[in-house]
C-alpha cells in the first residue's frame, strides 16, 4: 500500500512544481526582503555565526539570495552550516512564526505537528515526559528522547548514553527548529534516528525586555520573561520562565521553574567566545499512569489506582554550564566547545514493595566536549567542503532504589555507580562535481563504555564493564535542475547502543548481558522546491533495522527491553507552505509509514510480519492562517493520526483521532508600548483520543487519554527600547 501511496504523491509534487514555475518563472531576479526568522545576518562578524556558535567559513549568509531570487536558507544541523539546497538528506526548519504566534508554548508537540514523519506524544504527562518520534524512531523511549539527537545552539542535549531530557528547553527562548529526518544523524553517534536543533534567540542590538502570561483549562498557568542586549563586543541575553498545572487527568499536577542565558564577547575580528548557563526547577511532576480499555471508558480523567497509592511522579534538579570558542583561520575554521551538566533526580514508580524498588535517586554528572575543523576552499580544480572533528562524552550516575512505602522511601534495595563514557570521530566531505551536481560523504566511528559497579546488594556479582563500538558510513547526491529545484538521494547507516535504562537488568542489579546494539540503514530519494510563494519537499524511503530495542512491561510495572531480529520501514513524506494571497498562509504535511517485523520471536510468541506498535500508518496537518496589515491575525490548524496498535501481538490498539485547533491575536503599539494579547481554543470538536501509549504495558494498560475541549489565553508586553 505505501508503495502505491508514494506512486500517487510524486505526480502530485510534479504538478505542484510546474504550477509553481508558473507563479515565479526560474530566472527572475526580484530580491525578496530578508526574513530574520530564516536566518542571520553575520555582517561584520567574518565567518561566524553569532547565534550557533557554528563557523560559516566560505558559505553565504542566510537572506542572501541566488540568481534567481529565492532566498537561500542556510541550515546548522548538520554538522557542517550549508543553504538548505544543497543538502542530500530531509530537514525541515519551523520558524518564530510557527513557534510563538498565538500557541501555548508548553510542549514540543505544538511547533513539530507540521513536520513531515514527526510524531509526537503528549497526554499532560509530565513525568514521562513528550515521545518524540522521527520515521519511527524514538518510538521505544520509556521516557523523555530516545534515538533522537536534540542539540541547543550547537550544544548536545543528549548524552552519552544516548537519552535526552529536555527539561531546560524553554520555547520562549526559542526562534528556529531544524529537524533532520532520518538515519542521517549518524554522524551524532548513539542517538541516530533524527536531529532536533533548537536555535534561541540572539542578544537584540539595543536593551530590550519582554513579559508573556499565559492561563488556561486544569490550572495552567504560565510566565516567561527575557531581558538582553548589546555593547560592543559584547551581547547577552537571559530567558526565565515559571509553569504550573493542575493536569486534565487525577494525580497530574505539575510545577517547574526554568532558566537559561547566553553571553556573547568577540574577542577580536576572527574569535568569538560564547558562555551559557541554564537550569531547571521541577519539585512536582506525577505519574497518573497508564490505564486499561475498560478503565478509559468508565472514567477518563482517573489515574491508575496502585499510581495514586505509591505517589508516582517525579522531581528534578539540573544546571549546566558550557563555553564555545570559533576562530576563523587564514584557511578554514575551527570550532571547541567543553560543557558539564548535574542533575539530581528522584522518582516515585508505581511498583509494589513486595515486586521491587519503585523508588529511584540518582545524581548525575556529565562533562563533556569536541572540537571541529573545516575548511571551504577548492581542492584539485572542485568546490568543495570538508569537515573533521571528534565528540567526548562521560556520565557518572549514582543511583539508588528503595522500596516504595506508599510513597516513602523503604528499606535500601540497590546501590550501584553507573559510568557510560561515549567518544565519536567523524569526517564529512561535500565536493561540487559539476555546476549543477553535489556529493556527500560521511564517516563516523562510535564506541560506547559502560561500567557498573554495584555495591549494594554486597554479595552481587553483577559488577563488570563493557564495551560496544560501529563505524558509520554514509553518502548522497545532490542534482539542482535550476536554482530553488533539487532532487537528491542518500544511503545511511546508523548505530544506537542501548542507555543505561535500556540496558537495565530486570532480574537483578547490574547490566542486562542479552541487549546487543541496533544498527540501521537507510535509503531515500527526495526532492525540493524553493519558490518565493510557494515551497515543497516530498522524499520516498526504506529503513531496514537490526537487532531493533524494543520495550516491554514485566508483572511487577517495570519497564525493561529486549532485542528484535530485524523490522522494515518503507514510507513517504510530503510538505508544503503557500501564499496564496497577501497575508494567507496554507501549511500541509502528509506522511504515509509501514513498519513490520521481519523476525521477531519471544517467550510470549512469533511476530513476524506484525506492525511494529507505536508508530503511526499515517498522518495529516494542515493549517490555514492569516494576518491583517491592522496586527488581527488568526490561524486554524487540524491533525490527524492514523489509528495503530499498542503491543507486539497487534492484539490491541489505539484509534483515529483528529485534533482541531484555532487561534488568535492582536498585536499594537499603546504609548509606544508593544501589546499583544491571544486566545486559543485546543481540541475544538472535543475528541477523545490517548495522547500517550505505553507499548507492551502489563495487565492492557496502555493508554494515557489526552485533554477534551480546553482554553487558554494571556498577554505578551514588551516595554519601549532604549
Amino acid at each position: 500500500m505505501t508503495h502505491n501511496l508514494a506512486g500517487g504523491v510524486l505526480p502530485a509534487v510534479l504538478l505542484l512544481i510546474a504550477t509553481a514555475s508558473a507563479v515565479r518563472p526560474a530566472g527572475a531576479t526580484d530580491v525578496p526582503e530578508v526574513d530574520p526568522a530564516d536566518g542571520i545576518d553575520l555582517a561584520g562578524v567574518p565567518e561566524v555565526d553569532p547565534a550557533d556558535g557554528i563557523d560559516l567559513a566560505g558559505v553565504r549568509p542566510a537572506g542572501a539570495t541566488d540568481a534567481a531570487g529565492v532566498e537561500e536558507l542556510v541550515v546548522t544541523g548538520t554538522r557542517t552550516p550549508q543553504t538548505r539546497d544543497r543538502l542530500p538528506l530531509a530537514l525541515s526548519v519551523v520558524d518564530a512564526d510557527a513557534l510563538r504566534e498565538n500557541q501555548p508554548g508548553v510542549g514540543i508537540d505544538e511547533p513539530l505537528r507540521r513536520v513531515p514523519g514527526t510524531f509526537v506524544q503528549n497526554s499532560g504527562n509530565f513525568a514521562q515526559d513528550f515521545r518524540v518520534q522521527i520515521r519511527g524512531f524514538g518510538t521505544r523511549a520509556a521516557f523523555g528522547i530516545r534515538e533522537v539527537t536534540v542539540l541547543v545552539d550547537g550544544l548536545p542535549e543528549t548524552l552519552a548514553d544516548g537519552q535526552t531530557q529536555v527539561d531546560t528547553l524553554e520555547l520562549g527562548s526559542v526562534r528556529r527548529i531544524e529537524v533532520l529526518r532520518g538515519p542521517g544523524a549518524a554522524l551524532y553517534g548513539n542517538a541516530a534516528g533524527g536531529v532536533l536543533h533548537f536555535l534561541t534567540d540572539d542578544p537584540p542590538d539595543r536593551p530590550g525586555a519582554s513579559l508573556r502570561l499565559l492561563g488556561g483549562s486544569y490550572g495552567l498557568a504560565r510566565a516567561v520573561a527575557q531581558v538582553g542586549g548589546s555593547h560592543g563586543s559584547l551581547g547577552g541575553v537571559a530567558t526565565g520562565s515559571y509553569f504550573r498545572t493542575r493536569g486534565y487527568r487525577a494525580h497530574s499536577a505539575a510545577e517547574s521553574t526554568t532558566f537559561l542565558s547566553r553571553l556573547l564577547v568577540d574577542v577580536d575580528d576572527h574569535t568569538r567566545v560564547t558562555l551559557r548557563f541554564d537550569g531547571a526547577y521541577a519539585p512536582e511532576a506525577e505519574d497518573p499512569g497508564g490505564l486499561t480499555a475498560e478503565q478509559v471508558r468508565e472514567d477518563r480523567r482517573q489515574a491508575n489506582p496502585r499510581n495514586v497509592l505509591l505517589d508516582a511522579g517525579e522531581s528534578v534538579e539540573q544546571v549546566r554550564l558550557a563555553a564555545t570558542i570559533e576562530h576563523s583561520l587564514a584557511i578554514g575554521s575551527l570550532q571547541a566547545r567543553v560543557w558539564g551538566v548535574y542533575r539530581d533526580f528522584d522518582a516515585r514508580l508505581p511498583i509494589l514493595p513486595a515486586a521491587g524498588n519503585g523508588i529511584v535517586r540518582f545524581d548525575r554528572f556529565s562533562p563533556g566536549g569536541g572540537a571541529r575543523y573545516s575548511i571551504d576552499e577548492p581542492m584539485l580544480g572542485f568546490e568543495q567542503r570538508l569537515t573533521v572533528g571528534f565528540d567526548a562524552q562521560h556520565q557518572h550516575d549514582d543511583r539508588k532504589r528503595f522500596a516504595n512505602e506508599e510513597g516513602a522511601e523503604g528499606a535500601l534495595g540497590l546501590d550501584q555507580l553507573e559510568k557510560v563514557t561515549s567518544l565519536g570521530l567523524y569526517l564529512t566531505e561535500s565536493i561540487s562535481l559539476t555546476p549543477n551536481l553535489e556529493a556527500s560523504v560521511g564517516l563516523r566511528w562510535n564506541q560506547v563504555r559502560y561500567a557498573v559497579d554495584v555495591r549494594t546488594p554486597p554479595d552481587s556479582d553483577a559488577s563488570g564493564n563493557r564495551s560496544l563500538h560501529q563505524l558509520s558510513p554514509g553518502g548522497g547526491l545532490v542534482y539542482r535542475f535550476f536554482p530553488g529545484f533539487t532532487a537528491f538521494g542518500n544511503v545511511t547507516t546508523a548505530f544506537q547502543a542501548p542507555t543505561t535504562t535500556e540496558l537495565v537488568n530486570p532480574d537483578g542489579p547490574g547490566f542486562n548481558p542479552d541487549i546487543e546494539p541496533q544498527t540501521a540503514r537507510s535509503y531515500e530519494l527526495g526532492l525540493r522546491l524553493e519558490g518565493e510563494a510557494l515551497r515543497i519537499g516530498a522524499s520516498i524511503y526504506r529503513i531496514d533495522i537490526a537487532d531493533e530495542l524494543v520495550p516491554f512491561e514485566t508483572p511487577a510495572g517495570r519497564v525493561a527491553f529486549r532485542n528484535a531480529g530485524r523490522s522494515r520501514r518503507v514510507g513517504f513524506e510530503l510538505d508544503w507552505q503557500a501564499e496564496p494571497l497577501p497575508g494567507l498562509q496554507w501549511t500541509g504535511a502528509v506522511t504515509g509509514l509501514r513498519a513490520r517485523y521481519v523476525d521477531y520471536t519471544t517467550d510470549d510468541g512469533n511476530y513476524d510480519g506484525n506492525a511494529e506498535p507505536g508508530i503511526p500508518p499515517w498522518m495529516v496537518f494542515q493549517e490555514v492562517s492569516y494576518s491583517h496589515e491592522s496586527g488581527l491575525r488568526a490561524a486554524l490548524e487540524a491533525q490527524v493520526v492514523g489509528g495503530f496498535f499498542v503491543d507486539d501481538a497487534n492484539e490491541a490498539s489505539t484509534g483515529t483521532y483528529g485534533l482541531l485547533n484555532a487561534r488568535f491575536s492582536w498585536q499594537g503599539e499603546i504609548d509606544r508600548w508593544t501589546i499583544s494579547p491571544f486566545f486559543g481554543v485546543q481540541n475544538l470538536t472535543d475528541a477523545q483520543y490517548d495522547g500517550t501509549v505505553r507499548l507492551n504495558a502489563f495487565g492492557g494498560r496502555f493508554y494515557e487519554p489526552a485533554p477534551g475541549r480546553n482554553y487558554y489565553g494571556g498577554l505578551r508586553v514588551s516595554p519601549p527600547a532604549g
